[in-house]
């Protein structure tokens, strides 16, 4: 299959099948020069794209690791290693990741509407920035080493609030707790339309709705089947009504619906 092919089978959407050529051609290149190469930054959407096409690409010798700087982390670069350089010290070698704290002081603290602008107004483009962790009094967060020197000398704030830069370890991150609730639920099965109505808190009319016009995504991906069965572990995101997680699928109830418990992300 040649590239163009390949490319169109994974992704309907050309600027998705931009980034992932990029994708294919970092694969290639350790493939044909057996040196470690890596991605920028890829969103969740862009990183289903991407395992899907290496899975029908094929990988060869090369290993391939996503790396974030945290476990939850949503941006991610696709690290390729060949195989001389396997295991987690040559992964922490030749990983692009370079960790930024940007301290600030005062009662006002930056959104992270404050914290992209700063730093799209350097000129930073951004694929070369991963997580923004913003905490009361600072902003860790995860950059391409292509830019992080840049960072260093020349960010100073973030509209009106002054900023202190420093690098720091990985292992020094402030990583906020995830603000969720846990939901139980009932659904007659583990339909899309049925779960996205549970998750949602919205009629299954509503949900398919939503399904049809392409604006539900499943494990980042999207998804107009309102009958895709679902499984344990399984991601759910609507535009406009945010994410959920299917965390647990239980047995059936007394009138033979299925019980499961989801995770509402806030």
């Amino acid at each position: 299959m040649d590239k163009a092919t390949l490319l169109k089978s994974v992704s309907a959407h050309e600027e998705e099948r931009l980034t992932l050529a990029r994708v294919l051609d970092k694969l290639e290149q350790c493939q044909r020069k057996n040196i470690p190469t890596a991605t920028s930054f890829l969103t969740p959407q862009e990183q289903a794209g991407a395992e899907e096409l290496l899975r029908r690409a094929g990988l060869g010798e090369c290993t391939v690791l996503l790396q974030g700087g945290y476990s939850d982390a949503e941006r991610k670069v696709v690290l390729f290693l060949p195989a001389w350089a396997e295991g987690p010290e040559a992964a922490a070698e030749y990983s692009p990741l370079r960790y930024l704290r940007a301290a600030f002081r005062g009662d006002n603290t930056p959104g992270h509407r404050d914290i992209l602008g700063s730093l799209m107004g350097l000129g930073i483009t951004r694929e070369t920035v991963g997580d923004l962790l913003i905490s009361p009094e600072s902003c860790d967060l995860m950059v391409l080493d292509t830019v992080a020197d840049f960072l260093l000398q020349s960010w100073s704030s973030a509209g009106r609030i002054r900023l202190r830069v420093e690098e720091i370890g990985p292992g020094q991150l402030h990583i906020p707790v995830s603000r969720t609730e846990e939901l139980r639920d009932t659904v007659p099965s583990l339909r899309l339309d049925a779960v996205a109505a549970s998750g949602f808190r919205i009629s299954r009319t509503r949900a398919g709705e939503l399904i049809a016009s392409g604006r539900v995504q499943v494990n980042w991906r999207e998804c107009q089947k309102p009958d895709q069965l679902l499984a344990e572990g399984d991601t759910i995101s609507a535009r406009g009504f945010g994410k959920i997680k299917l965390e647990q699928v239980g047995g059936p109830s007394r009138k033979g619906r299925t019980t499961i418990v989801l995770k509402r992300y806030l």
